[in-house]
């Protein structure tokens, strides 16, 4: 019997062929797409994956320190810490553990972080991040308190501390619009701290660590860390001390002076171009400037805008923005007759005039032949026959107005060229404003005739001051700076910048002859007179400019006073510059809102630089004495010795030594009718006087006022001592009717009130 052959279908083999092909095929394609994965594609599907299994965390690098030119700390970053946790494991270890994690931190670092309790127990709900953030910028201090919760509640794989940095500002508000602030972020925001922020910030470093699914830290090949770059510091070009002195002058000035629109000032360095110190006034709190100042507070409360209405959160955004911008860099003003100085160095410069010619002021003067225009001068029935100097000492427009139809158009639009008022003077600080200027070929000669004087158009006070800078130094307009120095830090020098020269404007001689002018308009008793500190020869010009494009609620022009001077007017160091826009108290002119707090700031800065005081036989013989130290002689010893030195002596009581005197030892006080009392007894009764108003009396009838209550008297603010006439008191050390001691000294500050640098059309 044959087998039986059992055949094939047909269908089953190409199936089967199919299937053999398909899988060979698919065998193949992985093959080839694992080839493709560990060659071709290995980084990107690496990455890939490490991204998914490591956790990046940022290593801020510490930011560059900034200190003033003589190495004080201005600003500087302290750790601090974020405090945050891994709401993953929390929520694994309390269903592992059988204990609510979430409840326990809420409540341990509730009352520690000062975060609502609520706030933490919600983050713990948010278990798809491996991390959530409870608090940002928590000090040492209460980060060990976390410290210790976390080892007390065995919270380790919890609750976590990330170490970072907060930006600190050692003297509070001291040069807040020069330093300015860092954000959120730890970048610059104003000022310094956003003009050199790619030198302070340094490069932040990294730290990957590898993660399970679960959030859990496990070891892994490519677990690294890769350091931060630590910031350069600057040195700046400030002096602590002068910005201090600086600062309280516009404080003083603003508040005296019912200021609406800020004060501002600057004091340079006029062999260099740096800024010795720059100050707006009302300031803000480096540590806290989103906190309003005093003045911004009082506005908003006063608003009547509701406390959550849109407009009180505009008007609250648009103070803090004014608060934080730099005035004497930002903003432009019309100069008035502070830029009076430019003209007449043209005039000198090109030999315009000589020092004999006269020029007469009617009180008025018409600019234009043929034309009826008629602009008037600050004194309205006229200066009368002057020279040009005595002309620009009593800030005379018709005089200035003569001398720029002589200079022209074309030659002054050359030298306001030269002197940098069309360009930014080039300072190291952001958002340097423009000047607003006539186009050059739309420069009229009525226009000529009111810029003369400074009248019309607008300049910022760092181009103002760097313009009188160059008057001051002998003729170079410079770059004005301030930053002097990069360091690393090791204290070793990245990068110096030195004085940079941007060309002479006006030769040596002119500057030299408008010093001497500028010097006796103040010493001689002339237009900026309230400018004078004794024993140093002061170069001063101020000036009143109306604010023609806005007026007041009762529809008067509002006023920027200012005043810019240098010093000493023989070999200038600095130069110094005070302006306040807007003020609404008492005499409205820079002569009187300005000049005498530029005068504070020589006094105060001069002498600490060094510069010597030179005092003329005028003044010596009006200079301050001091009282004697006579405690412990006998009393008719003490009294001789008392009178042969000048002073008036009067006893009292039956003992034979003095016990007791007033005013007390070396107390300073004018010798004039200077008198001291003598007490021999010591626990007597000493008799009392009672202050007398001195207000509006000049000094030589404020002193005979005193003398005859038996009182002492000390000036302050004038130049005029006891020689009559001009300034009158305009405050005093004891409110009238206080009850002092006989021979108790009041100080009387004078000021002469005159309305003497008003530049008006």
């Amino acid at each position: 019997m044959k087998p039986t052959l059992h055949t094939t279908d047909t269908n089953t083999v190409k199936r089967a062929g199919f299937i053999g092909v398909f899988i060979v095929s698919t065998f193949i394609f992985l093959l080839l797409r694992i080839l493709f994965f560990q060659t071709v594609g290995y980084e990107k599907y690496r990455d890939k994956v490490l991204n998914q299994i490591t956790t990046e965390v940022e290593v801020v690098a510490e930011r560059g320190r900034i200190y003033d030119r003589n190495g004080v700390l201005l600003a500087t970053s302290v750790t601090t810490y974020r405090v945050f946790i891994a709401p993953r494991i929390v929520a694994q270890m309390s269903e592992e553990q059988g204990l609510k994690y979430d409840v326990l931190i809420a409540t341990e670092l509730t009352d520690i972080l000062d975060v609502d309790y609520d706030y933490i127990l919600k983050q713990t709900t948010y278990t798809k991040y491996l991390d959530r953030t409870l608090a940002r910028g928590v000090d040492e201090e209460v980060a060990a308190k976390v410290r210790k919760v976390i080892k007390d509640n065995d919270l380790e794989d919890m609750v976590f501390l990330q170490a970072g940095t907060t930006r600190y500002y050692p003297e509070g508000s001291l040069a807040c619009h020069a330093l300015g602030f860092t954000g959120s972020d730890g970048s610059g925001q104003y000022g310094l701290e956003l003009q050199y922020n790619s030198i302070l910030s340094g490069t932040n470093g990294r730290y990957i660590t590898a993660r399970d699914s679960h959030g859990n830290e496990m070891p892994y090949e490519y677990q690294s860390y890769i350091e931060a770059r630590d910031g350069y510091s600057i040195i700046t070009t400030i002096d602590i001390n002068i910005q201090s002195a600086l600062e309280e002058q516009l404080r003083t000035t603003y508040v005296e002076s019912g200021g609406k629109n800020r004060a501002t000032g600057m004091v340079v360095d006029v062999k260099t171009g740096e800024i010795l110190a720059q100050a707006t006034y009302p300031d803000f709190d480096l540590n806290d400037p989103r906190k309003l100042n005093e003045f911004d507070t009082e506005t908003l409360a006063n608003s009547g805008f509701a406390v959550d209405s849109e407009e009180y959160a505009k008007l609250r955004q648009e103070l803090q923005l004014t608060t934080w911008s730099n005035k004497a860099v930002t903003e432009v003003y019309m100069p008035g007759s502070t830029f009076k100085i430019v003209t007449a160095s043209m005039a000198y410069e090109e030999n315009l005039v000589n020092p004999t010619e006269t020029f007469y002021c009617a009180g008025h003067h018409y600019p234009l032949e043929g034309s009826r225009i008629k602009i008037h001068c600050h004194k309205t029935t006229g200066h009368g026959s002057q020279t040009f100097a005595v002309g620009l000492q009593n800030s005379c427009n018709p005089v200035l107005m003569m001398m720029g139809a002589r200079i022209g158009r074309e030659r002054f639009y050359s030298y306001f060229r030269s002197f940098g008022y069309l360009e930014k003077t080039g300072i190291d600080l952001p958002g340097e404003g423009t000047s607003i200027f006539y186009q050059e070929g739309a420069f009229s000669e009525l226009d000529l005739a009111t810029a003369s004087f400074g009248q019309n158009f607008k300049v910022s006070p760092i181009q103002q001051i760097m313009a009188v800078t160059a008057v001051a130094n002998g003729g170079y307009l410079l770059t004005p700076r301030m930053v002097r120095e990069v360091i690393d830090s090791e204290g070793n020098t990245v990068t110096t910048y030195s004085t940079a020269v941007k060309r002479q404007v006006v030769s040596n001689a002119t500057a030299k002859t408008l010093a001497q002018v500028l010097e006796e308009g103040v010493s001689g008793g002339a237009g900026a007179k309230n400018a004078y500190v004794a024993g140093y020869r002061v170069a001063a010009k101020t000036g009143t400019s109306e604010k023609i494009d806005k007026k007041n609620e009762t529809g008067k022009e509002y006023y920027i006073c200012s005043c810019v001077g240098f010093a000493p007017a023989d070999d200038p160091e600095i130069a110094v510059i005070i302006l306040v826009d807007e003020p609404t108290k008492g005499v409205l002119y820079g002569s009187v809102v300005a000049a005498p707090y530029l005068a504070g700031v020589m006094r105060d800065v001069l002498p600490y630089l060094g510069v010597e005081a030179v005092y003329t036989d005028k003044e010596l013989a009006n200079m301050a004495v001091e009282a004697p130290s006579l405690t412990s002689w006998y009393a008719t010893v003490a009294k001789s010795q008392a009178e042969a030195m000048g002073f008036e002596v009067e006893i009292v009581g039956s003992g034979s030594v003095v016990r007791s005197q007033s005013p007390a030892p070396y107390t300073k006080m004018e010798s004039h009718n200077a008198k001291i009392v003598l007490y021999t007894e010591s626990d007597m009764e000493k008799p009392t006087v009672t202050v007398p108003d001195l207000s509006g009396k000049t000094a030589v009838s404020a002193n005979e006022i005193l003398a005859n209550h038996g009182l002492n008297i000390r000036i302050a603010g004038t130049n005029n001592y006891m020689s009559g006439s001009g300034a009158v008191a305009i405050s005093q050390s004891h409110a009238p009717g206080t009850e002092v001691e006989r021979g108790t000294v009041i100080t009387v500050t004078f000021r002469n009130q005159d309305a003497d640098d008003i530049a008006q059309e």
